[in-house]
């Protein structure tokens, strides 16, 4: 059985039975950054208040996926064990880790679409996993690249139709959204759809890759079926 099978439905069926608990999450870094950033931006030059924000926004942002993945892992059994609180300090020792894969991971791929599109895509399918290799399995940055392949070799294919589908429906969800606060000034329509984006639409994304992680791991880790011996 193809382990991608299936894993958007599971992932909608997740969420839904924990979406309170994976928004509170994200909504706790967005109200966080956005009460930092307001500070910054009253105290400080322009200029630096916007090199602090955009400092203060990558690391909140490796922070909430790396925290989602581990909220993930948390409600596989049907309850969430550990407290946002909880799942935000357990990422903690791993965040310099998940910076630097991810704007190494965001480069290359950026680097890749602009050039050829296809590399770019190409590494987007083989790296999406590196974020739940680190959370996960603790694994360095260096090390969350080779595992991710390791982990996606011979179901490429599967996996880009996944991420595609999944990049699809939060399009989708994010054009619903704009066309629902059409009426809103532009700055205030762009203020609501971000944080909605992110606090609902994203975590689904996280759920629907984490799972994807979980498929692919266990795929990986089973013992090949063992042949009959003959009859003699």
């Amino acid at each position: 059985m193809n382990p991608t099978e299936g894993v958007l439905t599971e992932a909608w069926n997740l969420y839904k039975a924990h979406w309170q608990h994976f928004v509170m999450i994200a909504l706790a870094v967005y109200g966080v950054v956005a009460i930092i950033s307001l500070l910054l931006a009253l105290i400080l030059e322009d200029w630096f208040a916007g090199i602090l924000i955009g400092l203060v926004s990558l690391i909140a942002t490796f922070w909430l996926q790396g925290a989602l993945v581990k909220a993930v892992d948390d409600v596989r059994d049907g309850r969430a064990d550990m407290s946002f609180t909880e799942t935000f300090a357990t990422v903690r020792p791993k965040l310099a880790a998940l910076i630097v894969a991810g704007i190494l991971a965001a480069l290359g791929i950026a680097l890749g679409l602009i050039l050829f599109i296809v590399p770019g895509l190409i590494l987007l399918t083989w790296w999406i996993l590196i974020i739940p290799a680190i959370v996960l399995e603790g694994r360095s940055a260096g090390e969350s690249f080779g595992r991710s392949r390791e982990l996606v070799r011979g179901y490429a294919w599967n996996v880009f139709g996944v991420i595609i589908l999944t990049i699809l429906v939060l399009i989708g969800f994010r054009i619903i959204l704009e066309l629902v606060l059409f009426p809103l000034s532009n700055a205030l329509q762009s203020f609501v759809t971000e944080l909605v984006v992110g606090t609902v639409a994203t975590p689904f994304a996280v759920v629907a890759w984490t799972l994807l992680y979980f498929r692919l791991r266990r795929a990986k880790e089973e013992p090949a079926p063992v042949a009959p011996e003959p009859v003699v």
